[in-house]
């Protein structure tokens, strides 16, 4: 008997031996893979392949909220995949380097590394530390975890480094937007800043294909008071510009590599569509059949700007109503839809909201899936629709809907409307428009006119290929202006309100 307690002694002091040269095997690949993601710890300075890449314009908002140390808060950058979140964290570190903070007091984590899998964020960011030798109570730090929304419950690691640790500054990314915001909401109250870094705004993609030239800024008298607008030195080069942002303009990648505009199919559709919906969302959420996940997508992509019914959509999609909700609502987490809500002439909701429109967040995901798009296509009122509500899904705290509506024989739409939600009355209307048709023609507008009366609007603007200018009918004032200005304009208005919103955090208390 005595010899058997001796073998599985034996056998346990054998297995925790083993267990132990693992444990230090996975800890020194562990370390070695911190080292290469981090070569400034011994270069000084960041990969040339990120360095050599330009800066998206939201950088300049974003960098500032890093630096803000005296606010014990992480910092949360959430957007779609491949906008550019990585390539911020790496250019926000040279930016840290070369304002003098040490290279080495500098940690960038990838999450979805699979070495680093089931591994809490302190153990990481621990090791880190170790191998640097730094004490990070001592000194001033900044992390970055990339990717986190890999690691269950990380914010609630995430909130006890930021308790823990007073002088690091934690920055993480994630690509399920509102899965992020959700969870950042309902355990980091108090402690996390949120950042969401959009698809390429058409005014981003004019700078960064260094075109800001053509754009003339000028004014319009609006309601009474003094608007900023721009207007086209070249329009039809603008015009060209706009087409081709619908195609291939929402990724940065695809607007540097001629390589890819070849075939943006490969890019966006391998790397960014099948990574959300075969390995992000099935992983988030869950989902066991992401052949039908796809499909809804492919299918509400083609149509995007198409007015939708839930039992419609069940109908042509073979997805049962509540899978289709459900599926609805991790698109819209994922970043890549946005559904749109409808209200009736008089700019109220719908006791049951049975219709809606859903709209891709970025139009040249279409383009991956199908084809580019030319100014004859049928389908370019739509994209071009589509592109304009891209610059407004950005934008934090503005109501927008469209209004539709059938009394008796009557039935009207008209494509935006900014809601004041006080009040449950518009405060303004868009019809979107890629014609030059209704400046000639304006009495066509019948559905504009008719929400303008019944509200008692007194302005709403109109877009168009080329024309610009005011038209007076009866009491109404409708201001023309080209989709592509318009779109810029927006762009440019929701970049400056993301920066609006942002730095009110840099003065909120810190306790």
């Amino acid at each position: 008997m005595l010899i058997f307690v001796f073998l599985a002694i034996f056998a346990l002091l054998n297995h925790i031996n083993l267990c132990m040269e693992y444990t230090e095997l996975l800890e020194k690949q562990i370390i070695g893979r911190l080292k290469v993601d981090n070569p400034w710890w011994t270069e000084g300075r960041i990969p040339d392949y990120y360095a050599q890449m330009s800066p998206r314009l939201y950088f300049n908002i974003f960098m500032p909220l890093v630096q803000s140390t005296g606010i014990r808060r992480a910092l949360i950058l959430m957007g779609p995949r491949r906008v550019g979140k990585t390539v911020m964290m790496f250019h926000t570190i040279q930016r840290l380097i070369d304002s003098g903070v040490s290279a080495q007091n500098i940690i960038y984590i990838s999450v979805e590394t699979p070495i680093y899998n089931k591994i809490y964020l302190e153990q990481l960011f621990v090791l880190a530390c170790q191998i640097l030798g730094k004490n990070p109570t001592q000194e001033q730090m900044y992390v970055f975890y990339d990717e986190i929304q890999y690691l269950k419950e990380w914010e609630i690691d995430l909130k006890s480094l930021v308790d823990t640790y007073r002088n690091v500054k934690f920055v993480a990314s994630g690509s399920a937007a509102a899965e992020l915001k959700k969870r950042s909401d309902e355990s980091g109250a108090g402690r996390f800043t949120d950042f969401s870094l959009p698809p390429l705004t058409f005014y981003e993609y004019i700078h960064l294909k260094n075109y800001s030239n053509i754009m003339l800024p000028t004014s319009l008298e609006w309601h009474g008071i003094k608007a900023r607008i721009y207007q086209a030195i070249d329009l039809q080069l603008l015009n060209k510009l706009f087409i081709d942002y619908i195609n291939y303009g929402g990724y940065p990648e695809v607007v540097f590599s001629e390589e890819i505009r070849e075939n943006p199919g490969q890019f966006i559709r391998h790397d960014i569509i099948d990574k959300v919906l075969l390995r992000d969302l099935p992983s988030l959420y869950g989902i066991s059949d992401v052949q039908e996940l796809n499909s809804l997508f492919t299918m509400i992509a083609y149509h995007s700007g198409a007015q939708f019914s839930y039992e419609r959509l069940s109908k042509e999609s073979g997805v049962k109503k509540e899978t289709l909700k459900k599926y609805i609502n991790y698109l819209e987490a994922a970043f890549l839809i946005k559904v749109v809500r409808r209200t009736d002439d008089t700019a109220k909701h719908y006791q049951r909201e049975t219709q809606f429109k859903i709209y891709l967040t970025n139009p040249s995901l279409r383009c991956a899936l199908f084809q580019p798009i030319s100014e004859q296509d049928s389908e370019i009122g739509d994209m071009v629709e589509t592109a304009v509500y891209a610059q407004w899904i950005p934008r934090q705290g503005v109501s927008i809907r469209y209004a539709n509506w059938r009394i008796g024989k009557l039935q009207g739409e008209v494509d935006i409307v900014g809601l004041n939600i006080a009040r449950q009355k518009p405060d303004w209307a868009v019809e979107i428009k890629w014609t030059d048709r209704f400046f000639a023609h304006p009495n066509e507008l019948v559905s504009l006119k008719y929400f303008m009366e019944k509200n008692q609007m007194n302005y709403a603007l109109v877009t168009s290929i080329s024309k610009s200018g005011s038209i007076k009918i009866d009491n109404l004032t409708l201001q023309f202006i080209p989709v592509a200005c318009y779109a810029y304009i927006v762009g440019e208005n929701t970049m400056n309100h993301t920066k609006a919103v942002s730095y009110t955090h840099l003065t909120l208390p810190t306790t």
